[in-house]
């Protein structure tokens, strides 16, 4: 295995309750230090893939069921959450669920159940210095934040585990252009300082290909298109259908862009 490769997905194909088939041979790597970004439309399959490494396709009756992932070169397809969470593979789910009876703080130390017992004082202090609006709401039910607070507090609750390899589920979605940019570079800041391995699942497209290393872009369960993230920005198909800028520059109505799927001119 190369040193720096970290996790390997080797042609996997996910089908859920033995009938339906969601992904179909999709292969990735993911090197150390890297920000990873998988890019697609709703219903691409980019959380199904997220969910076949982190191992909660099983608590929904998915399995992979062709193919393999390899994590530090040992095969950890279908095991169990709890095997892979204890790896430092950490998955944060979209919708950013707290428990929203227990405080701000208590929900970050959530995050140290899988070395319960060990110090945590200085991760509280990692966690608060790059999630600053978490500290006039530690003491406060997380039931009680807002949007941008609860990306926050799920992605802090996830560093808390001393993740090896941080999954991502659309952290931007719903939230207002200004706090998109500050979750991202403080996601930027996290793999630049901690050394944090990131795959990163966005819609948004133009802010997640701006702190990526490479990408990849998935369409009806399959990668139509991977590259290092420079290019993929500059790519004209990409420009038009995730950037939303034809190559003239002109702003692409939904309607262009909808009539992709009838074109496929990648696939």
């Amino acid at each position: 295995m190369e040193d720096n490769l970290l996790l390997q997905v080797n042609n996997i194909s996910v089908v859920y309750s033995d009938v339906i088939q969601v992904l179909k041979g999709v292969s990735l790597v993911i090197r150390k230090g890297q920000i990873v970004s998988l890019l697609g439309s709703n219903g691409a399959g980019k959380t199904t893939t997220l969910k076949a490494i982190s191992g909660l396709l099983k608590p929904e009756n998915g399995k992979v069921t062709e193919g393999s992932i390899e994590y530090e070169g040992k095969g950890i397809h279908n095991s169990s959450p709890e095997t892979i969470t204890r790896l430092g593979i950490i998955q944060v789910l979209e919708g950013r669920q707290p428990f929203k009876y227990l405080t701000v703080e208590e929900n970050l130390r959530v995050g140290t159940a899988t070395r319960w017992g060990k110090p945590y004082k200085k991760d509280l202090e990692l966690v608060y210095s790059y999630f600053q609006p978490l500290v006039a709401r530690k003491n406060r039910q997380a039931g009680f934040c807002s949007g941008g607070e609860l990306q926050m507090l799920v992605m802090g609750r996830a560093l808390m585990a001393h993740p090896q390899l941080l999954l991502l589920d659309e952290p931007s979605l719903g939230l207002a252009p200004f706090l998109v940019r500050e979750i991202f570079a403080i996601v930027k800041r996290i793999n630049e300082e901690q050394k944090t391995t990131i795959m990163l699942v966005e819609q948004n497209a133009n802010m997640a290909l701006l702190i990526a290393h490479y990408g990849y872009v998935m369409e009806n369960g399959k990668i139509v298109m991977e590259e290092a993230a420079t290019n993929l920005r500059e790519n004209p198909d990409v420009k038009e259908f995730y950037l939303g800028t034809a190559s003239s520059g002109a702003l692409k109505s939904y309607k262009d862009v909808k009539s992709y799927k009838r074109r496929k001119r990648w696939l």
